[in-house]
């Protein structure tokens, strides 16, 4: 518009030619005459009237054709905003139903135009397009919420969960003791049950129970956390590394809680968890039913009729907080886990299973199939086995047994044979002794043959039938010190209140009586 202004100073203040005109403001003569023959159609003189601005400037000057827009029935665009959120629903669509409703209405470009010139003036976290029942953003707060010590009045700090639905803006949190993985899972379950289905998709950063190791294209996902996904029917899509616009929502969610949540509570005390997540769920739901500032609705309401329809049902049971590991199966058909030993089937002996860990079962997977289940036991060097999982003969696979620890053994030195069989006689099984014969005997890679004889011998003179006893005495270099002579019997005393071995066999000699007669 500037330019206009300068062509209708240069025409009628200055009496320049349209050539003139045209070379001073370095456009086309054709476009000098469009603007003078617009002008006089809209009946200008010059001088411009002074409260002429550039905007009504513009509308007499290239007015477009047709009915004026302000003359049309417009149409309820927080309804249209709010429609597109629904799954397959277009903007076309809705021009479509607008039209039809109003035939002298908006055309289909006119309507984009309008449209995102109204969502422009949103909040960031709205002017995203999020299909209903779809996304799940999921994130922890900064600090903000502490427990107090009764004890001590001291301050606890405790994290804050936070997940919001992306159509809806739906918003859940609760306090947990840590940011742990147990936590972490705990509160998605917690999560899913308060929205009363599951998202099509998981939308978290790259939080430690979620990803293992983070990448642009593959992530390497927690397998409890795939194993949470899979139990409940949906996906896991990670934001990219320091990416906060891909998880924008939970990021406002969170400003959200902290500014309408943690603040509201900042003079309370708190002395349990329990106690401070029934002052958080209270202030909560007045927030999800709080109307927006630019919309007129609310996120329960939002909720409600967008949704709540699309999420998928919740399963039939819920998930139980498992954790996931990976073991090499030993010649003894066991794996070690957490310090306990779990049977599998024997031909799986030297390869590599996987292990589900609950709080009371352990299931054993090879290859995706389920191999073995266990009662979970917390005692530690012990041994669960189930018989079926036994083979009917060592010799079938590789030829372990008994026999042939001895054997092996009685290449170092008796001393070395005699505490193998020492070891495999204390257990209810061989085979469970497998693994510490083993142990045994590959100390010999690691000090010569003479010093592991001696040092069984020494185990054995002190009772300390076992592999971490010689290797104590490898390291400290007892084995290079006489073996300590057997203890004496200790002397016979006689005395008259000593009644002797005699006395409970009714061998006692006649002449021995009590001195209390």
């Amino acid at each position: 518009m500037r330019t206009t202004r300068e062509i209708l100073r240069l025409k009628w203040a200055c009496g320049r030619s349209n050539r003139q005109i045209a070379q001073s403001c370095g456009i086309a003569r054709s476009t000098v005459a469009d603007c003078l023959r617009r002008a006089i159609d809209a009946g200008l003189t010059w001088p411009l009237p002074p409260d002429l601005d550039e905007g009504t400037l513009e509308a007499q000057l290239y007015r477009p054709p047709g009915r004026p827009v302000g003359e049309r029935a417009l149409p309820d665009w927080p309804e249209i905003h709010q429609e597109l959120h629904r799954p397959h629903v277009t903007l076309q669509l809705l021009w479509h139903e607008y039209k039809a409703s109003q035939p002298t209405g908006l055309q289909y470009s006119q309507f984009c135009v309008h449209y995102r010139r109204w969502a422009r003036t949103l909040d960031v976290c709205l002017r995203q397009e999020h299909r209903a029942g779809e996304k799940l953003f999921v994130d922890y707060a900064g600090q903000a919420l502490y427990l107090t010590d009764p004890q001590t009045g001291a301050r606890i700090p405790v994290a804050l969960f936070v997940a919001v639905l992306g159509a809806s803006n739906y918003t859940y949190a609760e306090a947990t003791r840590a940011a742990d993985l147990p936590s972490w899972i705990g509160s998605h379950v917690r999560a899913f049950e308060y929205l009363g289905g599951v998202p099509a998709a998981l939308i978290p950063d790259n939080h430690k129970g979620a990803v293992l190791h983070p990448d642009r294209y593959e992530p390497d996902l927690h397998p409890t956390y795939l194993d949470l996904a899979t139990h409940y029917g949906t996906v896991i899509l990670p934001a990219r590394v320091r990416r906060p616009r891909d998880k924008a929502k939970v990021e406002t969610g969170v400003l959200v809680v902290e500014r309408w949540i943690c603040a509201a509570l900042r003079h309370r005390t708190f002395f349990t968890l329990a106690e401070l997540n029934a002052a958080l769920w209270e202030l909560l739901e007045r927030l999800n039913a709080r109307r927006f500032r630019k919309l007129p609705t609310s996120r329960r309401a939002l909720f409600e009729t967008l949704d709540r329809p699309a999420l998928r049902p919740l399963p039939a049971t819920r998930y139980v907080f498992a954790e996931w590991k990976r073991a090499g199966v030993n010649i003894d058909y066991h794996i070690a886990v957490d310090g306990h030993y779990y049977s599998v089937p024997y031909p799986l002996v030297q390869q590599a299973v996987e292990v589900r860990l609950s709080a009371t079962v352990v299931e054993v997977l090879h290859k995706g199939q389920r191999v073995a289940s266990h009662v979970r036991s917390y005692q530690r060097g012990g041994f669960t086995t189930d018989p079926a999982h036994r083979p009917k003969a060592h010799q079938a696979y590789l030829a372990w047994t008994p026999s042939r620890l001895v054997h092996w053994a009685e290449t170092i030195g008796p001393a070395t044979a005699a505490l193998v069989a020492a070891i495999l006689a204390s257990r209810p099984h061989p085979e469970q002794g497998y693994r510490s014969c083993l142990g045994l005997l590959r100390l010999g890679k690691q000090y010569p043959a003479a010093r592991l004889e001696a040092a069984c011998a020494r185990a054995l003179a002190i009772r300390a039938t076992s592999y971490k006893s010689v290797q104590s005495i490898l390291r400290t270099g007892l084995d290079q010190q006489p073996v300590p002579a057997a203890a004496p019997p200790p002397p016979r005393i006689a005395h008259a209140n000593v009644r002797g071995a005699a006395y409970y066999t009714g061998k006692e000699s006649a002449d021995v009586t009590c001195p209390h007669g």
